[in-house]
């Protein structure tokens, strides 16, 4: 059996496990489910993740949730405030997390796997009246000021170089552009998710370079609803404790 199999069979908490720093306990592991490896990168993780994903999702990726979140942390009701406007997602995973930003006049998919999802995932890709558009880990191919809003749903503690990301959303964003985002908050880095958020750490590279419209940071809900507490409004969090923040700002104009 190929590399390439076995990974397609491992689930994803297995995944999330697997591709710890540590390597030798990553080597070990992998021992154990017949597999000599001398490295996994995390794009392998990534993929092996939306195989599953798309074997869970029958072939088809669901994706109806993303409006109701992705409003949700915006504040909005409708997505009447993105009618005519440029609007992307960093991160957007190969799901297509912006079907539903119909008002929108282009809506574009940033990742770094963009090539591979087009190339594994095609029908669902072409399916999502989306441009998908490969990232490098150091510049979005955009012009500066180009983006009116920009979404990123948990992806950006997936980054190797957290302060360039940040610049470069900024630098893509227009003028009194909109930045939409859901952090993780203190969720241990793994080598797939190099980057243990903190507020402070956001704040710095990122929120200090914008006008912060909405702050609303809150711990993690049930595992069935993990954002129920911003959805009922029981916005309690502890520093250093798990959780997430939701925050809409703009760039300075």
């Amino acid at each position: 059996m190929s590399l390439r199999d076995i990974l397609k069979r491992i689930s994803p908490k297995f995944l999330k496990r697997l591709y710890h720093p540590a390597r030798r306990s990553l080597v070990a592991m992998a021992r154990r489910h017949g597999v000599e490896l001398l490295f996994i990168t995390k794009d392998a993780a990534e993929l092996s993740f939306w195989r599953s994903r798309l074997e869970i999702d029958k072939g088809k990726f669901r994706n109806a949730h993303y409006k109701e979140l992705m409003l949700a942390i915006a504040g909005e009701s409708t997505d009447d405030f993105l009618k005519g406007k440029i609007v992307a997602d960093f991160g957007c995973g190969p799901r297509g997390s912006l079907v539903w930003a119909e008002q929108a006049s282009l809506r574009i998919g940033i990742d770094v796997l963009a090539d591979r999802y087009a190339d594994e995932f095609t029908d669902n890709i072409i399916s999502h009246g989306m441009i998908y558009l490969k990232s490098t880990e150091k510049v979005i191919p955009l012009p500066s000021d180009s983006v009116d809003v920009m979404f990123t749903l948990n992806a950006i503690d997936h980054v190797d170089n957290f302060a360039a990301m940040c610049h470069e959303i900024v630098r893509v964003l227009k003028p009194g552009g909109e930045f939409i985002g859901s952090f993780n908050l203190e969720e241990p880095a793994t080598s797939c998710e190099p980057q243990q958020l903190n507020e402070e750490i956001i704040k710095n590279n990122l929120l200090n370079m914008l006008d912060i419209v909405s702050y609303r940071v809150a711990v993690k809900g049930p595992p069935e609803n993990i954002y129920l507490p911003f959805l009922t409004g029981n916005l309690s969090y502890t520093l250093g404790q798990e959780g997430f923040l939701w925050v809409r700002a703009r760039k300075h104009i």
